[in-house]
């Protein structure tokens, strides 16, 4: 396997850290660590723990290795190794970077778990829909057509919709295939814009905004602690934020820095996007020498901020998901029960 292609998931990337900040910390040498984990080691794991045991069989530091899987250690990581290693501070940083990695996955899981029930209600809905369409429209419609009466208009859109995708389902699901794989391209073209659109949405711009400064924060103290220069750890916690607006500031700021000027300062220029908070905090910390401090503080602040407004999120979303699919729903069966109803009525009247 091409050490470029090389993945680990958030479990085996913490179990691999957390292994070797544990054994390093007990006094073990580093060769006997990894010697020791290869012995239970496999795919993945396996794959960075044979490639680190030759590399220092030649000589070479840690963070050489780990520069080699891009997809399993990000440049955040890789640099604080460096910098840890050229301290002789390895396994007090791997220890912080297992810490630091944990909370990174428990946000990670806040996330994707508020996304769940949205996504769950949309795959439910459309899997009622499909039913509807493919089961009970066609005989209905059979009905009504050997019938000959006048049909309402959503009756006769849901009769339409029923028959294109009964008697076209190859043609309708590879359509549907062709618009997929269309969109996919797309957003691969035009990932920046395609995000920037999603991002700037009201609610959306908000929680993205905390969750920038939340790893921005993080990474910086991450750096910081590990011993790194602040315009060195500013270049690289411009990589991990997901606004481009976020990240320019960032940059704008390690110029300020490169200048004499301090950090809080370049993010004073764009106070109302930066929180006041924020900014006050950084002054602090930059008075008393903690900025590392106060960057820990920052990221610690806007996770609680975070998760307090998925939980918002959440509770918004959950009765709008379920009024949105009960008017779809109900609509369809009023579609159906209406001109059985009107025929009804007839019956009765003769």
């Amino acid at each position: 396997m091409n050490e470029q292609q090389v993945s680990l998931g958030n479990s085996d990337r913490l179990a691999l850290i957390g292994s070797l900040a544990t054994m390093l910390s007990a006094g073990i040498p580093i060769l006997e660590v990894v010697n020791s984990l290869l012995e239970d080691s496999k795919g993945g794991q396996m794959k960075i723990l044979s490639v680190l045991h030759e590399d220092l069989m030649q000589g070479k530091h840690v963070y050489v290795t780990f520069s080699k899987f891009p997809r399993v250690f990000d440049k955040v990581t890789v640099s604080v190794i460096k910098a840890s290693e050229e301290a002789g501070t390895l396994d007090v940083t791997l220890r912080d970077l297992k810490q630091t990695l944990q909370r990174d996955i428990e946000f990670s899981d806040k996330v994707r778990s508020a996304m769940i029930y949205p996504v769950f209600i949309i795959v439910i809905f459309l899997a009622v829909l499909l039913m509807i369409l493919i089961v009970v429209v066609p005989k209905i419609s059979q009905v009504f057509l050997r019938l000959n009466v006048v049909l309402p208009l959503p009756t006769r859109i849901l009769m339409f919709l029923s028959d294109l995708l009964v008697k076209n389902t190859v043609f309708v699901f590879g359509g549907l295939a062709l618009l997929i794989v269309g969109g996919i391209y797309l957003y691969r073209r035009q990932q920046k814009a395609v995000v920037n659109i999603i991002y700037s949405l009201p609610i959306v711009s908000k929680l993205i905004q905390e969750i920038d400064i939340t790893r921005f924060a993080r990474s910086l103290h991450l750096l910081l602690s590990s011993g790194l220069p602040i315009t060195a750890a500013l270049e690289l916690t411009s990589d991990v934020v997901n606004r481009k607006k976020t990240a320019d500031i960032i940059r704008r700021s390690r110029d300020m820095v490169f200048a004499g000027k301090k950090l809080s300062e370049g993010f004073r220029l764009s106070k109302g996007y930066i929180p006041a908070l924020m900014i006050k905090l950084m002054e602090a910390g930059e008075k008393t020498g903690t900025l590392d401090k106060s960057m820990q503080d920052i990221s610690e602040y806007y996770d609680y901020e975070v998760t307090n407004t998925l939980k918002t999120l959440t509770a918004l979303l959950e009765p709008i998901l379920l009024v949105v699919v009960g008017i779809f729903v109900g609509g369809m069966m009023l579609a159906i029960i209406s001109p059985i109803y009107g025929l009804i009525s007839q019956v009765g009247r003769h």
